[in-house]
């Protein structure tokens, strides 16, 4: 499902088994399949919080760099729409930033900044004429698509006018001509899908982690070009327009315009805010007008997802309130505004029996009640919840971690059971952890049926005292090296012992074969073997002195002939 044409996706390669992007994504749009987690792209709102929990860096933001690179080439005039968080993130000079830019090939820089401005005069008109009611700000797009699609019920409340980086580029659009390219600048991976959306609008939509490295891969060293000082942002700069980046700043520029004092300005952050404020609120039934600036990123968009920095919040806040300056007189009606209708997006959830919920239940070892921990670890909040999505085909009965721990566990204890060699664990205090049937036959003797009967055996008992050779186990657990010893002697029994490490200098264990009786069965064997080799050789010797005293008698008989025949030779000569 997750594919490289979004704005999120996955390396497979490096996804492994971890589940920490179904964990953390809010709205649950990963797939996993083969043990490896894809982006459900129909339902991702690019929030981006995958991509920062990843612990293997799979999670990727798509790098559109290629495309602005086509843009440059194709359009005579392309400008960049730059968020006005530029100036907590990159240690540039207004002048430096734009000279950076046109470097890279574009004509001129403006501030989205002169979007948000716009878009504040056009809600606080919108809010001003309202008897009463809810509105919810339009300004993030993940937001946005959140109550859309996971919170349809409200989308009718958010105020239908578009984001500040669409308003601007209509503005650029009105001013330059509508044949100029616009390319988005910013800390936002959710602005990838904006243009995608409104491509007559907004080219293409890069992230400032984008734009640092097209520095590095363009080996730009400011040191060696020329920085003008008269470098201005186009067409002007931008007022309070430049406090839309932090939590609150948005409110902000609406007391900025004059807000009507019974208007209750809330500000909220996160998806996680968001929804806990919105559940039972009933929008129809409020007396006041309450406007609710929200925004997906926790600190506002300072601390989005497309910037790769560690830099104190504080620090990032206090950098966009100094490049903040107030106007003197503000238009009461805005210039430019884009409508736009933020209509519900009704997600086809899928319906699934009882009986097939139940079944797949038992798939991952949930009987009853009682063995539903909902412990979380799959990702999904209940066990129920991660049998839907089994049924769905999203998530794989693997991922309930209780369900493969009593499995492998079950595994184990069958191979202990079944093992005709006796098998013990201990601890580092030398203590037993885990023993077979086996084991307990062959070491505790007349004490054996008492220990059979309980449960854990002869577990917690300290090796010392149930055979004589312990001094083998802990050596293996004080040195973490394997011990192997065949033909051990102990008393007037014969082992074959292999002592190996589990964990070091935590837990070792041992197989053990008591080999005496086969021991012993070898010498009768090689006993009566040598009885038979003794047996045939005085055959044989008999045999051999037998042939030889007939081989004599022979020989004397051929000689006495020979020898007549030789005297009647010499008598006739």
């Amino acid at each position: 499902m997750g594919n490289k044409l979004s704005p999120v996706y996955t390396l497979k390669n490096e996804c492994h088994d971890c589940y920490k992007c179904v964990r953390e994504c809010y709205v649950k749009s990963i797939q996993i399949k083969d043990g490896s987690a894809s982006v459900l792209a129909d339902r991702c709102i690019a929030c981006g919080h995958c991509v920062t929990v990843c612990p293997s860096n799979a999670k990727r933001i798509r790098y559109d760099i290629d495309k602005v690179k086509g843009i440059l080439a194709a359009k005579k005039r392309v400008i960049v729409s730059l968020a006005p968080s530029w100036i907590s993130i990159f240690d540039y000079t207004k002048q430096q930033i734009i000279t950076i830019l046109k470097t890279l090939g574009f004509t001129d820089v403006s501030e989205t900044a002169l979007g948000a401005q716009e878009v504040s005069i056009e809600v606080a008109k919108m809010v001003k004429q309202a008897d009463k009611g809810l509105f919810i700000s339009s300004a993030c797009p993940v937001v946005v698509d959140y109550i859309r699609y996971y919170k349809p019920e409200y989308a009718d409340y958010i105020t239908p006018v578009a984001s500040p980086a669409l308003t601007h580029a209509k503005m650029l659009k009105e001013k330059y001509g509508d044949d100029i390219g616009i390319v988005f600048i910013g800390p936002c991976i959710a602005k990838k899908n904006e243009s995608d959306r409104c491509p007559e609008l907004i080219d293409a939509a890069l992230t400032f982690d984008e734009l640092n490295y097209w520095i590095k891969e363009s080996y730009i060293d400011l040191a060696k070009i020329e920085v003008l000082p008269d470098e201005n942002f186009v067409p002007e700069e931008s007022n309070e327009g430049a406090l839309y980046p932090i939590l609150g700043g948005m409110n902000e520029t609406l007391k900025y315009i004059g807000m009507d004092n019974d208007v209750q300005l809330i500000d909220i952050c996160t998806l996680q805010s968001l929804d806990k404020a919105l559940n039972g609120l009933h929008p129809d039934r409020l007396e006041e007008k309450i406007f609710v600036e929200a925004l997906g990123c926790d600190g506002g968009c300072i601390n989005g997802p497309g910037i790769s920095m560690c830099k104190s919040t504080i620090l990032k806040t206090s950098d966009v309130l100094n490049n903040f300056n107030k106007r003197d007189s503000i238009p009461k009606t805005a210039k430019t505004v884009v409508n736009m209708d933020y209509s519900r997006i009704d997600q086809k959830k899928q319906e699934f029996r009882h009986e097939d919920i139940m079944k797949t239940m038992e798939r991952i070892g949930k009987h009853n009640e009682e063995d539903e921990l909902n412990c979380g670890g799959c990702g999904f909040q209940t066990c129920r919840e991660l049998a839907c999505a089994i049924l769905a085909g999203e998530a794989e009965p693997s991922m309930c971690v209780s369900y493969m721990r009593k499995i492998a566990l079950r595994k184990a204890a069958a191979m202990l059971r079944c093992m005709p060699s006796a098998m013990v664990m201990i601890d580092n205090d030398h203590k037993i952890l885990e023993s077979n049937d086996a084991f307990m036959k062959m070491f505790t003797g007349d004490m054996y049926e008492v220990f059979a009967e309980r449960p854990e055996g002869i577990n917690g008992a300290d090796i010392d005292r149930i055979i004589p050779f312990a001094d083998l186990l802990k050596t293996a657990l004080k040195t973490g090296k394997d011990i192997h010893k065949e033909h051990y002697i102990s008393g007037n029994k014969l082992y074959d012992i292999n002592v190996f490490i589990i964990e070091e200098n935590e837990i070792v264990g041992a197989i053990i074969t008591d080999v005496t009786q086969t021991e012993l069965n070898r010498e009768k064997i090689a006993e009566k073997a040598k009885q038979v080799i003794s047996k045939n050789i005085a055959k044989v010797q008999e045999i051999a002195i037998l042939l030889g005293e007939h081989m004599v008698e022979t020989e004397l008989l051929l000689s006495t002939i020979a020898d007549d025949y030789t005297t009647e030779d010499n008598k006739e000569e």
